[in-house]
């Protein structure tokens, strides 16, 4: 049984970096053929997903957070990160991690584990 939990600061200051951890048991981040990702839903809004890592190490990013967004592991601890700069209010969110079963050319993949979620709030 896979499970994956978030840990971090639940309060960020805007210009700050967040960061948090999901560490993973009971599988490997470097296991063929799955993704790592990270997924937020701001209040009352829908989710968003943020980017991953595979278990390769390579690594892939939403278009819109690119530019702020760095995700990173470690595998000796089974655990990857994420890190998104610059923050501001709008970036408060529950923040997921989740496994991914990637589909075929044609098909779409599947987030078979999650996280329970994590609240981080961008406040000063």
């Amino acid at each position: 049984q896979v499970q994956l939990q978030e840990s971090g600061p639940g309060l960020v200051k805007p210009s700050q970096t967040l960061s948090l951890t999901c560490t993973v048991s009971g599988g490997s981040i470097t296991t063929n053929y799955y993704y790592w990702s990270w997924i937020r839903q701001p209040p009352g809004k829908g989710l968003e997903w943020m980017g991953a890592i595979a278990y390769s190490g390579s690594t892939y990013y939403s278009p819109s957070l690119k530019s702020r967004t760095s995700i990173s592991r470690d595998t000796s601890k089974n655990q990857f990160t994420l890190q998104l700069s610059s923050v501001t209010p709008e970036d408060t969110a529950v923040y997921y991690c989740a496994r991914v079963v990637p589909g075929g050319a044609q098909a779409m993949g599947a987030f078979d584990y999650w996280g329970q979620g994590t609240q981080v709030t961008v406040s000063s």
